[in-house]
C-alpha cells in the first residue's frame, strides 16, 4: 500500500514585503516552513488553507492565486507517505495578531508541539531558512519571481 499525505501551505506577504514563517518542534525534531498543515479527509485544498490558518495563526485569509504543487517525490520526514504540497498566495482578511519572533525556534513553552512566528524580508529570504526540501524549493521560486 502506498500512502500518500496531502499538505497544504501559505505565502503570506505583508506590506513591508516580509513573508510569515512558522518554525516548529515536534516528534524531538525542530524545523521551518510556511505555515500550513495536512488536508483532512472530506477537505478542499483552499478549505483546509484557510482552517490551518484559523487553527495556527487565528487568522482568517483569502487566497489569492495558486503558486506550486510537488512535481517531484519527496518522502515524509515523520513517516513512510509521499508528501504532495500545495501553495498558494494568501491574504489576510482579518489583522495579524501574532506574537511574532525575531529569532529563530523562540518559543514560548517547552510542551510539544512547539510553534512560533517569523516575518522574513523578501530581500533576505533564502533556500536554507526552510527545512524541508519543497519548501526550500517555493522559496527559490518565490526568489525568481520577484
Amino acid at each position: 500500500m502506498y500512502l500518500f499525505n496531502v499538505r497544504v501551505y501559505g505565502l503570506l506577504i505583508n506590506a513591508n514585503q516580509e513573508i510569515l514563517v512558522s518554525d516548529e518542534q515536534e516528534y524531538g525534531m525542530r524545523f521551518t516552513k510556511f505555515p500550513g498543515g495536512g488536508l483532512e479527509y472530506g477537505e478542499g485544498l483552499t478549505d483546509g488553507l484557510k482552517r490551518e490558518f484559523v487553527e495556527e495563526c487565528n487568522l482568517d485569509v483569502e487566497i489569492v492565486n495558486h503558486f506550486y504543487t510537488t512535481d517531484f517525490f519527496v518522502k515524509s520526514a515523520f513517516n513512510d507517505s509521499q508528501i504532495i504540497s500545495v501553495y498558494y498566495v494568501v491574504q489576510n482578511t482579518t489583522p495579524v495578531d501574532l506574537i511574532i519572533k525575531t529569532d529563530v525556534f523562540d518559543f514560548d513553552s517547552d510542551m510539544e508541539p512547539l510553534q512560533s512566528f517569523r516575518w522574513i524580508k523578501l530581500s533576505e529570504l533564502n533556500e536554507g531558512d526552510f527545512t524541508f526540501p519543497i519548501d526550500q524549493h517555493v522559496a527559490k521560486l518565490l526568489l525568481q519571481s520577484l
